[in-house]
């Protein structure tokens, strides 16, 4: 199996799991509603703000993994020579149509495609300096928990209503941990034109990553 093969199965090996840990902790919870004001109660299981806790930090972890171990180790990130390089590979926007190897940002997009595939929760990553359109903020309470994160650095959790369904939300800050982070970024065609004011710099907030757990009323 090739390489790229190789990290695809981890990529579903991981999402088995995520499923996995949803189905056994098994989120309920009870809506009562007082005035304009929804209070959401757990009945049974591991609330889900600590099931949002765990998932995010196995994904956190295999990213940043991911980033320092296998691209920080790439000859060549997007066309450049990279003077600590080992690997006789590049780390490159347009991966599919060369032999290189995705971004961070696109590993952790593949990952999110399969796993929304389930249908147990949805995750995504959003910033207000994207350049892959579909990572804008776009609902009122992604825009709202964005604010706050980067005023912040500190994830935002909260309970929101979508075409019926209850959710439990939440968005954690997403962070330069490699220098691939910051370099990718601040060269990338799209960000120089559409935010040339904006330098990141290591441990800056980019964005965050949005989790979204479904749940079942009773």
């Amino acid at each position: 199996m090739s390489l790229i093969g190789n990290w695809m199965q981890a990529i579903r090996t991981k999402t088995v799991a995520f499923i996995t840990i949803i189905l056994a902790v098994a989120v309920t919870a009870i809506s009562c509603s007082s005035g304009s004001d929804a209070n959401v109660q757990q009945a049974a299981g591991i609330s889900p703000e600590l099931v949002a806790d765990y998932v995010h930090t196995v994904m956190a972890a295999d990213r940043t993994a991911y980033t320092k171990h296998v691209v920080n180790r790439a000859k060549k990130l997007e066309g450049k020579d990279k003077e600590d390089g080992v690997l006789e590979i590049e780390a490159t926007e347009g991966w599919q149509q060369t032999d290189g190897i995705p971004l961070p940002a696109q590993m952790f997009r593949l990952g999110a495609e399969i796993s929304n595939e389930s249908g147990y929760f949805t995750y995504n990553l959003i910033s207000p300096w994207y350049i892959n359109d579909a990572h804008a903020p776009k609902s009122d309470f992604e825009k709202t928990a964005m604010d706050a994160v980067i005023e912040t650095g500190e994830p935002y959790k909260e309970y929101q209503e979508v075409a019926g369904q209850q959710y439990f939300s939440a968005l954690y800050p997403d962070k330069a941990v490699a220098e691939a982070c910051v370099t990718c970024h601040n060269t990338h065609p799209v960000h120089l034109e559409r935010y040339p004011d904006k330098v990141f710099k290591m441990d800056d907030v980019m964005g965050g990553v949005i989790i979204n757990i479904p749940l079942t009323e009773t």
